[in-house]
């Protein structure tokens, strides 16, 4: 199982620091998060911040945890996208969902709230992604999305496209489906024994196997290594492949910088 940290505090030259010292604490993945208004949170936009985590680092995975495609332009997000592909030679991954409806770029500012419609905007922007990243002429006419072909040059360093990972429900059949037509599972369980049905809808997708699939864990462990590998232990025996490691309660750069030198859990 792999191990990435969020970085969930410091302005983004900080974060840029903790990203390269966890490259060399043995890290596998650093991940920022996608946010544009939550109370007085500061924030910062991912993908400009992704851009400077690429420059500092040279191995690990990049991505945001979550990207919420219904806010955004699919052909920028597919620019941006790119951009950061190549920026990292090839370790972007693009956690996607529908988003967190408390922050207030949502219905605050007329964005769309209905989880339908967010679902259809989701799973239209995922197929445009896939068509212009090709790199050929890519026409799209969707219910909500509708354009003549276009060209998107240069395309990901990473084929057949970047690595898609998406949050899904497992007792939701759509939001499986969906996950299970990408690259990875964002799981939103609570339990490692509830991974078992995920882990066998995604063995019954890939019998017998074929490109890697990821399913992804999330949690917080301290800085001590024995506390951290009894925490994560149970999610990598239930199948888990990444454990994403964040504290989103009052994280400071100074425990940050602690539980990145710690090094990542070791089940």
């Amino acid at each position: 199982m792999k191990a990435g940290i969020i970085l969930t505090a410091g302005d983004p030259r900080t974060q840029a620091d903790l990203a390269a010292e966890a490259e060399t604490a043995g890290w596998d993945g650093v991940f920022t998060w996608d946010g544009i208004a939550l109370g007085s949170t500061d924030i910062y936009d991912p993908w400009a911040l992704m851009g400077a985590l690429a420059v500092r680092t040279e191995r690990v995975t990049l991505g945001a945890i979550v990207t919420p495609p219904s806010r955004r332009r699919p052909w920028k997000l597919a620019r941006e996208a790119m951009t950061i592909d190549r920026l990292s030679n090839g370790r972007l991954v693009l956690p996607v969902g529908l988003g967190a409806l408390e922050d207030a770029a949502f219905g605050n500012v007329g964005e769309p709230t209905d989880a339908r419609i967010r679902a259809e905007l989701l799973d239209e922007t995922l197929a445009i992604l896939e068509g212009l990243w090709t790199g050929e002429p890519f026409g799209f006419e969707g219910r909500h999305y509708r354009f003549e072909p276009m060209v998107f040059r240069p395309t990901p360093v990473q084929r057949p496209r970047i690595p898609v990972w998406v949050v899904a429900i497992r007792t939701s059949d759509r939001s499986m489906a969906r996950a299970l037509r990408y690259d990875g599972i964002v799981t939103q369980v609570a339990d490692p024994g509830e991974l078992a049905d995920i882990v066998a809808a995604v063995r019954n997708r890939f019998d017998p196997p074929g490109r890697p699939f990821e399913i992804v864990a999330q949690g917080s462990t301290p800085p001590d290594p024995a506390a951290a590998t009894s925490i994560v232990r149970p999610w990598a025996d239930g199948g888990a492949t990444w454990w994403l490691d964040g504290d989103w309660q009052g994280a400071t750069v100074e425990s940050l910088r602690e539980r990145i030198a710690a090094g990542p859990p070791s089940p």
